[in-house]
């Protein structure tokens, strides 16, 4: 009898700490926010993070495009060799660019290098009690550590989004041009018929949608890290692995949405 009453104790303490979490975690987003217009910003501190989220970003996102969007382009163009359709091969990898991979692939690897560094400053802070000492010296460290990340990812997540929209299909006419003798004026004629400027939009408010979530969520897991040294590692790793999770969760939902309105 005590070890059934233990089983389920444990099983009702598992169900109700995602729920505690996710109570914490909605409460730190309405901070947040609140931050975000009152006091407004620093503007300093903003362009701060956007040079460290965006500028430093940027090369590798521009990087990865041109790889992706290169890979996309042989795979499709064999499929599309078999139909003889090998002009719509850049109209395929920019309709896929623009709606799903450019933001989902240019979140996650933002999320690696950006978001990670952010749990990682922030946690360390934590453990260190300097976040403690900012409120004795009466600064607000919502103000000062988390709308700053927040703010700079939303800016820059959709330009980067856009730039692996580039970067890929200026690799895919090269695979096109290279690889299936695809006529140049066809090419970026099946691409402006197919592809339309809504679609790079949307896929450029799934970025902004994105950053915020990234960026929140490593904010959170480092706001939040205890445990000295290990819960540092520990805040890093959580906050890559769930926004990892919830930035392919939320695309779901977002893809479904955006069908809908169409």
């Amino acid at each position: 009898m005590l070890s059934f009453q233990r089983n389920i104790g444990l099983v009702g303490q598992a169900a109700i700490l995602p729920i505690a979490a996710l109570g914490k975690y909605s409460l730190f987003v309405f901070e947040t926010l609140r931050r975000l217009f009152f006091p407004p910003v620093s503007l300093k501190l903003l362009l701060q993070q956007i040079t460290f989220i965006g500028n430093r970003s940027f090369f590798i996102i521009c990087f990865a495009g041109m790889l992706v969007g290169g890979m996309f382009g042989l795979q499709t163009g064999e499929l599309m060799r078999i139909f003889g359709a090998e002009s719509m091969l850049g109209a395929a990898t920019g309709f896929a660019l623009s709606k799903e991979l450019a933001p989902i692939v240019g979140s996650l690897l933002a999320t690696g290098r950006a978001g990670a560094a952010m749990a990682a400053q922030i946690a360390s802070m934590r453990i260190n009690e300097q976040i403690d000492a900012m409120r004795v010296m009466a600064v607000n460290p919502y103000w000062y550590l988390v709308v700053p990340r927040v703010a700079a990812a939303m800016i820059c997540m959709p330009i980067l989004t856009a730039a692996f929209v580039f970067c890929g299909v200026c690799a895919a006419f090269l695979v096109a041009v290279a690889f299936f003798n695809v006529d140049v004026g066809l090419f970026f004629e099946k691409l402006r018929m197919i592809v339309e400027i809504r679609f790079v939009v949307q896929g450029m408010i799934k970025g902004c949608a994105f950053g915020f979530v990234f960026a929140t969520v490593c904010c959170y897991k480092g706001f939040f890290a205890r445990g000295g040294a290990k819960g540092v590692g520990r805040a890093t790793t959580e906050a890559v692995v769930i926004s990892f999770v919830t930035i392919l969760v939320s695309n779901f939902f977002l893809s479904y949405t955006q069908s809908d309105t169409e």
